[in-house]
Formats: structure tokens, sequence, C-alpha cells
């Protein structure tokens, strides 16, 4: 028995006749006819009582074109759902974030990756350190990670998504405060709230930047969330040098300035296994970049 047996007997069923049914399929009648008597053998029942002007359904018929047409529906939903998948419609993504993307540019990419890809069953996980987001890259715990280069990681393949300019967030009420812009100069002596050294760019971006100006930087605090981070910088136990989308986190008690240094930037990059062929990434890489771009 193959699907076209059914078809042929789904047509032949809701015609009532073989002549209709036939010019339904496509085919001569004497065919279709032949194919029904065959599919009649097969299953050892008849199907259809033929008359010379109408063709009627038997109890067995009735019953049988109930699950012929359930099994066609099946197979159709089937073809469907496979063709929506290869089209990167539909499929399952997660999503890794280092803590600036997470308060900045996922609210905005989760809202439009649920316009556009609906039936996409995409998931996050925030504030993650860019080796982090590496190791679970590699272990396919994510499929498309948010962080900070350098990645030496040669099976990850990776795209500029932007750069962002590297701001000052001071304690509301601090002597700095009532600049308009600082210095990195003007941090010397200052308490310093950072990520924490183990797997941070932003940690070796702060002290790089702190040693160009002719300083060893004071680190008093060292954290793994940047929400942790700021929230320390409100409660007046530090400073800090963030990425500009990180004042977007709206922590109350909490300043910030810009700062005017030649490399006070950053860059934030998206990453993806070299050897991900998969259409609904492809298709969310698609919708990132139009997001940012």
């Amino acid at each position: 028995m193959e699907l076209r047996h059914l078809r042929y007997f789904v047509a032949v069923a809701e015609e009532r006749h073989f002549g209709r049914a036939a010019e339904r399929l496509h085919m001569a009648q004497p065919p279709l006819s032949q194919q029904i008597r065959r599919l009649e053998d097969e299953l050892g029942v008849r199907l259809l009582d033929r008359t010379t002007r109408r063709v009627e359904l038997t109890a067995a018929g009735s019953a049988y074109l109930v699950r012929a047409r359930a099994l066609l529906a099946g197979v159709d939903d089937a073809g469907e759902e496979v063709r929506r998948v290869a089209a990167g419609l539909k499929g399952r993504l997660v999503v890794g974030c280092v803590g600036s993307a997470t308060y900045s540019l996922l609210p905005a990419l989760a809202r439009r990756l649920h316009e556009e890809l609906p039936d996409v069953d995409v998931s996050f996980r925030g504030e993650m350190l860019g080796p982090q987001q590496a190791a679970a890259l590699l272990d396919r715990e994510i499929d498309l990670a948010l962080l900070r280069p350098p990645v030496d990681e040669p099976s990850l393949r990776l795209s500029r998504v932007r750069e962002e300019r590297l701001i000052v967030a001071l304690p509301d009420g601090h002597r700095l405060a009532s600049r308009r812009r600082l210095g990195v100069s003007d941090l010397r002596g200052e308490d310093l709230v950072v990520h924490t050294a183990r797997g941070s760019v932003m940690y070796g971006a702060v002290v790089a930047l702190c040693r160009e100006a002719g300083f060893e930087p004071r680190i008093r605090h060292e954290v793994a969330e940047t929400s942790t981070l700021v929230t320390f910088v409100a409660a007046g136990l530090g400073v800090a040098v963030v990425p500009e989308p990180v004042s977007e986190l709206g922590i109350r008690g909490t300043t910030y300035r810009p700062l005017v240094a030649r490399d006070a930037r950053i860059d934030l990059v998206a990453a993806v296994r070299a050897d991900d062929d998969s259409p609904a990434l492809a298709r969310a890489q698609e919708v990132l970049a139009a997001l940012v771009g």
C-alpha cells in the first residue's frame, strides 16, 4: 500500500463517482478503478459498492475514509512542518548575552524574534561572561552568543554587532558627578568596582585604560554580574567604567558621565559555531543584524 492509494480512495469516496475522481486526480478512469480494486484486495474488504450511476461507501469504507483522511492530513502536516524547519521558520534556539546586552539589546531582540519567527522557540541566558558563552557554544548549550572579543576559538564564527562607548558610573553626589565628562586620569586614586578578572574582557579593558593613563587602578570589588556592579556603585562602594548600554539598567542612586579617552570604546560581537547550518539560527542572525543596523 502506498500513500497514493489512500489519495485515490479518498477522491473516489468524496466524489462518489470514478469519472469525476479520475478528473480530480488528473488520471484515466480505468487505472483508478484498478488501483482501488488492488487496495480492497490488500485489505481483504469491500470499501465501495459500485453501480452504473453511483458509488457508495460500505460500512468498512466509511470507517476507512476517516482513518485515510487523518493519515493524509498527518503526512501533509509533516511535510509543511519540515518545510518550515528548512526555511528557518520553526525550531529552537538558546541565546547567551553579556551583562550590558542583557539589559539593552535582549528585550528588543526577544520582541523582534517573537514577531518575525513566532514558531521558533527562543530562550535567553543573560549575564554570561565571554568565556562562559564560548564554552557553552562548544558544548551546544547555547546557539548564539553576544559577547566581547577577543574570542580565541577557531571553531567559532564571529560577526560584529556594534561598537559601544565606555562611560563612568558614579554614586549620586560623588565629587566627579558635577563634571560633564571625565578622563581616565580622573579615576586615579578612586575605588573601582570591576567585573571579575577571571574571563571578563571589561576587566582587562579597564586595567589597560588606567595603565595607559600612567597609574595602576585601585580595584576594591570584583563582581560577576553587571547588575551587581551597578548596585555596588549606587551603594557608594566605588566607581566603575562600563559600556554605555549599562546606563539603561535604571538602578537608582547612580550617575553616568562620558569617558574621554582614545580607546574608550568596546565591541559587541555575535558568535556561533562555524559548522552550525541551522536555518533558524541564520534567520535569527538576520533579525539581529536588522535590529542593530
